[in-house]
């Protein structure tokens, strides 16, 4: 596996994998409707595009031989009452391919998600994870992040809750 950082050319590559993880994990718990609008707004390729262009913002992208099968977005300098860090790294988004969970891409994009914090003198690393998600839950635990809060992610026109978790780099 090779674990790169993605550039302005992977934009259409993000905006289709992207859109294929985010319903493939989220849609049988959504409306069609909700899932369809939120893709619509976050998973254009100009999106992607304006996003891998944001010096704030990096992709890391996980790749096998037969291409890429999952991906990290991380957020420098994001903040949430929550967070005790100081100079904190969000990661927004983890996903790899249903077919290749539990082998070992979130796995590896989780340690370079921590990686990069690190290199770049992060103290805090932190996400937000859906309350319905126990799974997703489970592994943050076990990488060590702890909850700390919530905040409202609003799927489509439907506010949902998601638990603040953060890990402490100091």
């Amino acid at each position: 596996m090779n674990i790169r950082y993605g550039t302005t050319d992977d934009a259409k590559m993000l905006s289709e994998l992207g859109a294929k993880t985010f319903y493939d994990t989220f849609a049988r718990d959504n409306t069609p409707e909700n899932i369809s609008l939120y893709m619509k707004r976050s998973f254009s390729t100009e999106v992607q595009f304006n996003e891998l262009s944001d010096p704030n913002i990096i992709f890391l992208i996980a790749e096998l031989e037969n291409g890429p099968v999952g991906y990290a977005k991380l957020k420098l300098d994001s903040k949430n009452e929550s967070i005790t860090g100081t100079n904190t790294i969000e990661i927004e988004r983890i996903y790899s391919l249903q077919e290749y969970i539990g082998k070992g891409i979130g796995k590896a994009l989780m340690q370079a998600a921590i990686d990069e914090a690190k290199q770049r003198g992060c103290n805090s690393i932190w996400l937000g994870v859906w309350e319905k998600t126990p799974k997703a839950i489970n592994f943050y635990k076990k990488w060590g992040f702890r909850e700390v809060g919530s905040h409202i992610f609003t799927v489509g026109d439907d506010p949902q809750r998601d638990f603040i978790m953060e890990l402490s780099l100091a």
